[in-house]
């Protein structure tokens, strides 16, 4: 009887250690920001009311935005519609001419901890920039290249984004 047990016993304890040990259940995080901005022919204030509200990203972003909770102040719920993929985002930070968000953990999938900031900033009285951050972890990508990808194509499509809410708060 020994025998058998002691095998078992084994088992259990490597399983048990590969449980305790979260270097064997995820990679190390391996965070990225990307900070892009765009100069804009209008005052802050008068950007932010263009392309500020939490669902304009609709006419900026070209995602279908639905707010499923809140009023638009911290902790409201938008759903963004991309083709057949749903992202959801939680409000987190707000300011008179910022916000920023964040994506829950989903079940089953990996939990990049992805993060938004905007602002609109005033540069003198008739002009601002417009920032845009994204903070996100690379770590289950597979190689450099696979996480230069990514990066560079989500600078690509922000950066577009900034250039749509140029053009909507200029009037163009």
């Amino acid at each position: 009887m020994k025998s058998i047990f002691r095998p078992c016993r084994v088992v259990l304890l490597l399983l048990g250690a590969m449980f305790l040990s979260p270097s064997l259940l995820a990679a190390e995080p391996e965070y990225v920001s990307i900070e892009m901005e765009i100069d804009i022919n209008k005052p802050a204030a008068e950007v932010w009311a263009a392309v500020g509200d939490y669902c304009d990203i609709a006419e900026w972003g070209g995602l279908a935005c639905k707010i499923t909770a809140g009023n638009g102040g911290m902790g409201t719920v938008r759903e963004l519609t991309a083709g057949p993929r749903t992202i959801i985002e939680i409000l987190v930070a707000q300011t008179d001419l910022s916000y920023g968000y964040t994506q829950p953990v989903q079940e089953g999938q990996f939990y990049n901890l992805y993060h938004g900031f905007m602002e609109a900033k005033p540069v003198t009285t008739s002009t601002s920039k417009m920032l845009y951050t994204l903070v996100y972890d690379v770590s289950n990508l597979e190689d450099q290249a696979a996480k230069d990808a990514d990066l560079a194509r989500r600078r690509g499509m922000f950066e577009n984004m900034l250039d749509n809410m140029k053009n909507i708060a200029e009037g163009n």
